[in-house]
Parts: structure tokens; C-alpha cells; sequence
């Protein structure tokens, strides 16, 4: 199997030395590009054959927020934050930004390997505050002037569709939606594809809370 790809970005020499040493001593995560300013990162985002991007927030020239948008749009890449900032508007931003997950720096070296092999993977990874955040957002539903915009979908969730959204909900990974219902991962990726383009999103993350916020799915998810 070949190692995740991995584009490492953080201004801070040391910081981003010691990140590297400790990755590349797992033998399925290589570091393949680094990346002191959200402008390089933005470059190599679209140059090279990467699977995932660690990102640090802090960034001097555009900042870490405007890279993920940016990369986010030029790649669709999945995108791991990993900064030593926790405002919780911070953490709304970024997942409207499009990243996949968020870690504050201090995680054990363990769970960021775990965080990223889950990114990779095609699953999300948030921590506490993270998580706090976004159920404070499933919590506050978006106004009803809003939802009446876009609530009555054009083209209706098929039941497939409503199958894998759940799943997704459940944070399953494309694989393990696809072994689950017995169909090919690339038909999985084709129907999440279907379902962000009906839900209006950018990412799955975004997906499964506008999808609790209209009661697409239940809320136990």
C-alpha cells in the first residue's frame, strides 16, 4: 500500500522539524512537501500528487484560513488544522473554509498519526472544542428564512443517497460505507459527490450538519 501523501505547513522552523522527524518514523506517512506561508502552501497544493494537507492556522502572507479556503477550492484536498488556537469562531470558519478536521497542537503524537490516517481515509477528526462547537451549531438551527431558500431540495436525496449520508453522519469512511452496502467504494464517492452537490456544501462535514440542521437524518447521529 502506498504511504499517505502528506503536505506539511507551518511557519515555525523547529516546530515543523520535529513534525516531520516524528511522521515520517511511521512507515505509511511520508512527507512529501513543506510549506512556511499560505501562499507556498496554496502552490503545492495544486503541484504535487499529495492525499492530505497539515495545516497550521498562524501563517504569515494570506493566513492559514484563507489557505484552506483556497486549497479547498483549487484541490478539494482534505485538510487536517492543526494550530494552537481555540476561539470558537475560529473553528466555524474553518469548517465553512472546507477542513476535514482540527487538533490543537499538544495532541499526542499518537492521535495526530490517527487524526491524519483518518483524514486521509476520507473520515473527519475533530477534537473537544471542536466537537463542542459544532454541536453548539446543531444546536442553534439556521434561520427559518434561510431554510425556506434552500430546504425543499431541487433534485430530492435518493434512498441511496439518504443510506450514505447517515453513514456518513456515523463517520464512517467511504471504505467502510461501500463494504457495509456491499457496492464499490468509486460508487460510493460518486454518490457523496451527488449529495454535497443537492445539500449545497463543500465537504462532508458540512453535509452531515446541514443535514441534522433540516432533519434529513436523525439527531442521534
Amino acid at each position: 500500500m502506498s504511504p499517505v501523501r502528506i503536505l506539511l505547513v507551518e511557519d515555525d522552523e523547529l516546530f515543523r522539524l520535529g513534525l516531520r522527524v516524528r511522521l515520517q518514523q511511521e512507515p505509511d506517512l511520508e512527507i512529501v512537501a513543506e510549506a512556511e506561508d499560505g501562499e507556498t502552501a496554496v502552490e503545492l497544493a495544486t503541484q504535487q500528487s499529495l492525499d492530505v494537507v497539515l495545516l497550521d492556522v498562524g501563517l504569515p502572507g494570506i493566513g492559514g484560513l484563507e489557505a484552506c479556503r483556497q486549497i479547498k477550492q483549487q484541490s478539494n484536498l482534505p485538510i487536517l488544522v492543526l494550530t494552537s488556537h481555540s476561539q470558537t469562531t475560529l473553528i466555524t470558519r474553518l469548517i465553512e473554509a472546507g477542513a476535514q478536521g482540527y487538533c490543537l497542537k499538544g495532541i499526542a503524537a499518537e492521535t495526530l498519526v490517527l487524526a491524519l490516517r483518518s483524514i486521509a481515509a476520507g473520515a473527519s477528526w475533530w477534537d473537544q472544542t471542536a466537537t463542542k462547537e459544532i454541536r453548539s451549531a446543531l444546536e442553534n438551527p439556521i434561520p427559518k428564512e434561510e431554510l425556506d431558500n434552500r430546504a425543499v431540495l431541487t433534485h430530492p436525496l435518493t434512498h441511496r443517497e439518504q443510506e450514505i449520508l447517515e453513514l456518513l453522519a456515523s463517520g464512517k469512511t467511504n471504505q467502510e460505507i461501500a463494504d457495509l452496502l456491499y457496492i464499490a467504494s468509486g460508487t460510493v464517492r460518486v454518490h457523496v459527490h451527488a449529495i454535497l452537490h443537492k445539500l449545497e456544501v463543500r465537504d462532508r462535514t458540512q453535509a452531515v450538519i446541514v443535514a441534522l440542521q433540516q432533519h434529513l437524518i436523525p439527531q442521534n447521529h
